[in-house]
């Protein structure tokens, strides 16, 4: 890969870094193309992301971001999942994981907090922000409709009691 290449590389990955709320390092070990393309579209469906990195350019890319912390990890076949989402690319990185012997997760970082892979997981477990979001209205609405129902009642007795006299 020639200097300019490389260059643009590292410029990509810091504005990735510079993007991405979450940061997750795999390793890829023994992934075959069909998992890996396989992992990339449950990663984009996610909305996160999926790229395996050349280690030096990549710890070049992560000076000056909020991932910093993490470069000690690209060491050996290395691997980024990310996303704007603070549980998204954690999540599918970790049921992926699971599934399948050929990733094994490293670590990570959640903003500025250095998470190792135990945190990954249980960051993983978490409700992503929509089903936090859905859930909150869920809790939100239950009460307003109950304050309408309330509200109708005495209307509709009303209405009954002067259709029962006419």
């Amino acid at each position: 890969m020639d200097r300019v290449r490389k260059e643009r590389l590292v410029a990509s990955l810091n504005e990735l870094f510079g993007g991405a709320t979450l940061l997750v390092v795999a390793r890829p070990i023994g992934l075959t193309v069909a998992q890996s393309t396989g992992l990339r579209a449950e990663m984009r469906r996610a909305g996160a992301g999926f790229k395996v990195t050349k280690n030096r350019l990549t710890r070049l890319a992560l000076e000056g971001t909020a991932f910093a912390p993490l470069a000690d990890l690209f060491a050996g076949p290395t691997a980024i999942a990310y996303s704007r989402d603070p549980v998204a690319a954690a999540k599918v990185a970790v049921t992926f994981a699971e599934k399948n012997d050929g990733l094994s997760i490293l670590g990570g970082a959640l903003e500025r907090r250095r998470l190792d892979a135990a945190e990954v997981v249980s960051l993983a477990k978490l409700p992503s922000l929509d089903e936090l979001r859905a859930g909150l209205i869920g809790v939100v609405q239950v009460p307003a409709a109950r304050i309408a129902g309330v509200l109708q009642a005495p209307g509709g007795g009303l209405a009954r009691v002067l259709r029962a006299r006419a």
